[in-house]
């Protein structure tokens, strides 16, 4: 099985041990918080992924830092330590953010521009990809000045790229 489907599964079974009591944003956050942890912390990285520190130990040492958070919070944490798939804690974050993104009906979109969009742009953009979307859309923007011109939207598995550049390279396929 794929990394990606593993960590969509795991963040599947996350998001219905959730649904039970209606946690589903408190797990959100606490998983987002650990992915990442896993990812900007190299000490807390090294120590969940050391072969040298007892499984019992790694296991105790969550517990600790995450007292208070829901037992099957951290029940699950320590199923993921227990099956060693502490590499795929961000991506079962990002995985998570998705369900959660699809129960309210919006959709995460990276917008690249080649310069900063100020407030006007940034709402009729953001309105032009609602009513092409259906969702409600939370943007990302960023600045690239490679694509010369006009923008490049990615919305979950949706690219949509009406770049400058693109268009270049389309034009230079056609010609050749």
């Amino acid at each position: 099985m794929s990394a990606s489907a593993v960590s969509r599964n795991y963040a599947g079974t996350l998001f219905e041990l959730a649904a039970r009591d209606g946690s589903e944003s408190r797990f959100g956050d606490l998983i987002a918080e650990i992915g990442d942890l896993y990812e900007s912390d190299p000490v807390f990285n090294r120590f969940l992924n050391a072969p040298s520190v007892a499984l019992a130990d790694k296991k105790e040492a969550v517990r600790a830092a995450l007292a208070g958070a829901p037992d099957l919070f951290v029940r699950f944490l320590m199923v993921v330590l227990d099956r060693r798939r502490q590499p795929a804690l961000p991506a079962i974050a990002e995985g998570y953010r998705g369900l959660l993104d699809g129960q309210a009906e919006q959709i995460r979109a990276t917008v690249t521009l080649p310069y900063e969009a100020d407030a006007e742009l940034a709402a009729v953009i953001v309105d032009t990809l609602e009513a092409q979307l259906g969702q409600k859309v939370i943007p990302e923007f960023q600045t690239d000045d490679r694509i010369l011109g006009g923008m490049v939207v990615r919305a979950g598995d949706m690219l949509m790229d009406a770049s400058v550049r693109h268009q270049i390279e389309d034009l230079r396929r056609e010609l050749s």
